[in-house]
This record gives C-alpha cells, structure tokens and sequence, in this order.
C-alpha cells in the first residue's frame, strides 16, 4: 500500500478543531509566563484532554478511547508545535498510553484516555529505542503476586534515579521501565507520591524536566520479558515519529510569522522582503519545510499502517525534523531584526522549544548512525 501524504477531511476537523481553542486559550504572554514560574494552564490541557478528547485518541476503541491512529496524533502535535503550547499531550498521551497500550493495561489507560489522571514514560528524554539504558532497579516480587498471566499484578521494589524525564511536574503516575534481578525487564506503575521528583532547571521551561529518585518505591509491575521491551521500544518510536511532527508545527510556525513580517517591515522606503538575499533565505526554508511535511507525514504513516519501512521513516524523520526547526527558529529571530531578539517577541520560545527537541529521543547524529545500519551503509 502506498502513502498517503494529504491530510484527510478528519484530520483537518481535527486541526481545525484544536487551532480554534489553542487560539482562543493561549497567547504568547500566558506561555513565556512560564518562565517566570507562573503555570496556569492546568485548565486548558483539561479541555483538551476531555472535551476534545486528545487524551483517548491514541487509545483503542474496545478500552474506551477514540481508536485512531498516529497521522491525527501527528496533527495534534503540528498544533501544539505551532502554538509551543506547555501541556502534557506528548508524555502523557503519546509516551505513557502507547507503553501501556502494548503492555496492555486496562485501568491506568482508562484514567489517562478520560482525562482523569496524567502519566509519563520515566526514561530520559533523550532516550531513543535502540539506546535506553535502565538506570532502575526492580526488588523481589511480593509473595502475594501471581505469574505474568494472572490478573493479580506483582508489588515489586524499585530502586534508582532516572533524569531528565519530560512533564515530571504534572504526571500523576509514572510508567518505569526497571531491570530484573534476573535479568530482563519489566514495566512498572509508580505513584507519585513514592517517589521524589527534583525538578530540572531547562531551556525549554514550555516541557519541565524532572529527575526521579526511587528509594524502594512501591511498583505495581504491568508487564515482564519482551511484552516489557516491545512496549518501551513502541512508545519511544512513537515519540520519536510524533516529535517531528511537532518539530515541523515549530518550523511551519517561524517560516509563516517571518514571511508576514519582511512584507510589512520597510527600510530604505521598501519592504524588506523585497531584497533579493531575503527572498533566497527564505525560499531556501520554504524548500526544507515543505521537505520537513514530508518526512513528517510519512513516518505518521507508516507507523498507522504498520509499514515495513516504519523504522526507517522514522529515524529520516527525527534526523531532519530536528535540524529544520532549529533552522526556522534561527532565521526567525534573524529576519526579523531587533525585536526578533527581544523578550516581548515570541520566537524565542521557537528556538527553545526546537533547540530542545533537537536532542529529545535521539539526536539527528544518533539516529543517522542507525539509519547506516539499517541499510547497511558502512561507515566512512
């Protein structure tokens, strides 16, 4: 079956849809706000997550959820990319629920799919699939557990520290990947309260970071083995493919906000972007985003299908994604002169929010170097 690049009619309901609140809720002061420790904006993620129901949209229909699939998971984060919105859509929605879809945990989903409760996958941001190293440590089950195919869980012992994971400060419970006295892996529910949480001082203050200590930390264990890796490795593929597309909201947003500018920003009795070095600056970055959609698009759906060619698409994603929204973000602030470098202006958020993804689940170099093997390039 081939691609399908276009955005459907659904998908485009949908944008319309999320543009609308974002717009209506979300303004460039509330979000810089942030950085001067103010978080409001626990009301808007709530009317996303209920009343447009984004928290369910990856969560299967026969579990109580919308039952879509990652192209309109990949326009949500389009939006939020555009808007550098600083709610919890990526960890919660994206990284938890598809970790628990795979480990196939029913009551935890339906808490995050109505809204109720948030969540996030306790592995480095930067974390890709193939390079996670578990840094937690799983004690002896409790006596009154069952086997793995039983539907009592186990109560297990957790020890160790996890840095630098995404949206620390609203999860309610996090999902942790620990490793087994015996070897192997296996995936955990921890409540919050079991454990502390150091928040992260960062560049993107739109997505905290927190480190995590578990002090023999109470985990209810939701799945071992391979279930355990097949739903780490899922969630962070997912990331990673999901993470694009909200590097190219980032880039499409600098490239539209700067292209209005140079039109109405005169010098010399002319608009700026009528200078011949301006036009090729910014057709250049009208060439890379639009190669960015496709790259984007492509692996949302790739993953939607479940194309042979998944793994592939979404590392070409990650590796160029990440460069062109660090690149839009950058001539944003360059074309629009002196209040591009001001406070007042919002692209400084772009820049952080890009330079910030730029490392998140796997640097382009990282996933270069996996791409080389995965087609057998050697290296030079």
């Amino acid at each position: 079956m081939s691609a399908d690049l276009l955005y459907s009619d659904v998908e485009e309901s949908l944008r319309g849809s999320v543009r609308s609140l974002l717009s209506a809720r979300l303004t460039p002061e509330s979000v810089m706000a942030r950085y001067d420790g103010s978080d409001d904006h626990a009301s808007l993620w709530k009317s996303l997550a209920t009343d447009l129901g984004l928290a369910a949209l990856l969560v299967p229909e026969d579990r109580g959820g919308a039952g879509a699939s990652t192209r309109e998971a990949a326009v949500i984060m389009e939006e939020l990319g555009r808007r550098v919105a600083p709610v919890p859509y990526f960890s919660s929605a994206v990284l938890a629920t598809i970790a628990l879809v795979e480990a196939d945990e029913t009551d935890m989903l339906a808490d995050l799919a109505s809204g109720e409760r948030t969540a996030t996958l306790a592995v480095p941001l930067s974390s890709t699939a193939n390079s996670l190293v578990l840094t937690v440590d799983a004690g002896s089950a409790d006596q009154n557990g069952a086997d793995q195919n039983s539907d009592i869980q186990f109560s297990d012992s957790l020890t160790g520290r996890v840095t630098s994971v995404a949206d620390t400060v609203t999860a309610d419970v996090f999902v942790v990947p620990a490793a087994l006295a015996g070897g192997g892996m296996a995936l955990y529910l921890v409540d919050r309260r079991a454990v502390t949480v150091d928040p992260v001082v960062s560049l993107d203050m739109t997505r905290p970071l927190g480190d995590l200590t578990f002090a023999a930390a109470s985990g209810t264990r939701i799945a071992e083995g391979k279930p355990a890796a097949k739903a780490v490795e899922s969630a962070l593929r997912h990331g990673a493919a999901l993470l694009a597309s909200e590097q190219l909201g980032i880039a499409q947003w600098c490239l539209d906000t700067t292209l209005e500018y140079v039109k109405v920003r005169h010098q010399f009795g002319r608009p700026v972007g009528s200078y011949q070095a301006l036009k090729h600056r910014l057709a250049d970055l009208w060439l890379e985003v639009g190669t960015a959609n496709a790259a984007a698009r492509y692996a949302a759906d790739c993953l939607a299908q479940g194309s042979d060619d998944t793994d592939v698409a979404v590392s070409v994603a990650q590796a160029y994604c990440s460069d062109v929204a660090v690149k839009a973000a950058e001539e944003a602030i360059q074309l629009h002169g002196g209040i591009g470098m001001t406070w007042e202006h919002p692209a400084h958020l772009y820049l952080k929010r890009a330079k910030a993804d730029q490392i998140a689940m796997g640097t382009p170099d990282q996933h270069r170097a996996h791409l080389a093997g995965l087609l057998d390039l050697p290296a030079s």
